[in-house]
């Protein structure tokens, strides 16, 4: 993968002075490969990072946000890479312009990192939609330890505080740093070695091997 997308999509501190630029051959392959629709999807993607950096953090997560639920269509796993369960990267939910819920979370988490959100902010969150009644994912941001997290979601597409998403029940979260059970109001207490740090490592290898 070219050095400006593995900036993006890794752990590195994301600095506000250099610009995110993809290269001409990334954007070429782009087009080539899904089409002018992708192309301008990334592009924006990438306009989008630039002009946001100097922004608060509630801009940011407004921004990430309601970007991924606009240029991304719903789809299952199973109907979109005809796998059971798939975690994109965010290059790929752009270019092929559709993702589950894991999809959408991956996004946002990278592109609010991108922005210059603190990776401690983050978490990715598995928990139980209790109206529909299946597992799901949403991306949290915590202001400050103790704060009632505020949760990023593509089936409520309205940032709300944690205690105000009565339809979620938290099951455990994660980020770059490892696993932690869920709490209804806070963090709760890392775990390691789990299957969901497990398959973000893999999905973090896929990004740096430009897969």
């Amino acid at each position: 993968m070219l050095l400006s997308v593995s900036i993006l999509l890794s752990f590195q501190v994301f600095t506000r002075v250099e610009p995110f630029a993809l290269s001409d051959t990334l954007l070429q392959q782009t087009e080539q490969g899904y089409g002018e629709a992708a192309l301008q999807r990334v592009l924006r993607w990438q306009a989008l990072i630039n002009n946001s950096r100097g922004n608060s953090d509630w801009n940011k997560l407004h921004k990430a946000n309601d970007f991924a639920n606009r240029e991304v269509a719903y789809a299952s796993d199973e109907a979109h890479w005809g796998k059971s369960d798939y975690w994109a990267t965010p290059l790929e939910s752009l270019q092929t312009g559709a993702g589950d819920c894991e999809d959408y979370v991956i996004l946002k988490y990278f592109m609010l990192r991108a922005m210059g959100v603190e990776e401690n902010k983050l978490r990715l969150m598995y928990v139980r939609a209790l109206t529909q009644n299946e597992p799901h994912m949403v991306l949290t941001y915590t202001e400050k330890p103790g704060q009632y997290p505020l949760v990023l979601d593509n089936i409520n597409p309205k940032i709300l505080p944690a205690n105000k998403r009565t339809d979620l029940r938290p099951v455990y979260a994660f980020n770059g740093s490892g696993l932690w059970m869920a709490k209804a109001q806070g963090l709760g207490n890392k775990v390691e070695n789990s299957a969901g740090v497990s398959q973000w490592q893999q999905l973090l290898e896929r990004i740096e091997h430009g897969n």
